[in-house]
């Protein structure tokens, strides 16, 4: 009863997007299952530290990654402190577990003058697939929106006059995010061919190929579609994201103005493309540097 009373105050109170709720529901019953057959504990209130801990060493067995590891300790955290919430508690049993080490992985991300074909390419206005999918590359691309926020987008969240979207991300919080003239222009010629097919009945912007709202699946399958001849990264809706973000930094922009575009709530998020920056200035010194370039024969 209390994981659905948690799940539900996730859902309607702290507003947990469906993919965090499912996560959060998912972990709760794999933990509720492990007390069940390790301590023959019937409930979650009743786990101790050490029961948590035991799980903890049970999945790094199983060769869990950390990150996935440390979601699950996350989970236990918040569903625990719901508990002193509501006051069914005192005492959060997982306060003290710590998080395990997990390796820091780069971003990847598509090269700029891969992306800059693509996107210089000629599109048939008249083929409304190709115009559909062209626009989900360019809109992922050109504004780092998540593939949620995208499915999301209404056609009265362009700002025509103005040249930008409101997107609305994670715990509804919103953005306003520029767009070019360019890209307004393909969005203009995008909704006339998708009203002239299917009426303007539905009010998102980027449907399927029946005029119904699009769904995860088919804008994986668009961008691995339409990169399918790009190499160095897997062809996948975020990989864009990471791209934009990744050449905004490289071309000096900003990092507040990066998180802030990307809908980042701090910038720690966001710092991780520094990285990748760093590895290209690495690059550029040792190859143009004459010292760099002498130690390199030495």
């Amino acid at each position: 009863m209390t994981i659905t009373s948690f799940i539900s105050y996730i859902a309607k109170e702290k507003r947990y997007s469906q993919h965090t709720i499912t996560a959060y529901k998912k972990d709760l019953q794999l933990f509720s299952t492990f007390l069940t057959n390790e301590f023959e504990v019937e409930t979650l209130e009743s786990a101790s530290q050490e029961m948590i801990r035991s799980w903890v060493v049970s999945m790094i067995d199983e060769g869990l990654s950390g990150k996935s590891v440390n979601r699950k300790i996350s989970t236990l955290k918040s569903y625990y402190n719901y508990l002193i919430r509501i006051a069914t508690i005192t005492e959060n049993p997982a306060r003290h577990i710590v998080s395990v080490s997990t390796p820091q992985t780069l971003p990847v991300y598509f090269k700029e003058d891969q992306l800059n074909t693509y996107l210089d390419s000629n599109v048939d206005v008249e083929n409304f697939e190709r115009l559909r999918n062209f626009l989900v590359v360019e809109l992922l691309y050109l504004t780092g929106i998540r593939r949620s926020e995208l499915i999301n987008l209404t056609i009265s969240s362009i700002d025509f006059s103005n040249s930008s979207i409101k997107v609305l991300g994670k715990r509804n919080k919103q953005r306003i995010i520029p767009l070019s003239k360019k890209q307004i222009d393909s969005i203009i010629v995008y909704i006339e061919q998708k009203e002239k097919r299917f009426g303007n009945d539905n009010e998102y912007l980027i449907v399927t190929d029946k005029g119904m709202k699009a769904y995860p699946k088919l804008i994986y399958c668009i961008i691995n579609k339409e990169l399918s001849s790009l190499t160095g990264a897997v062809k996948s809706p975020h990989v864009l994201r990471h791209s934009f973000a990744t050449h905004m930094l490289n071309n000096g922009a900003e990092l507040n103005t990066i998180k802030e575009i990307l809908g980042h709530a701090n910038l720690t998020a966001t710092q991780i493309y520094t990285h990748n920056t760093i590895e290209k200035l690495k690059k550029v010194y040792s190859e143009a540097h004459p010292r760099a370039k002498l130690n390199k024969g030495g």
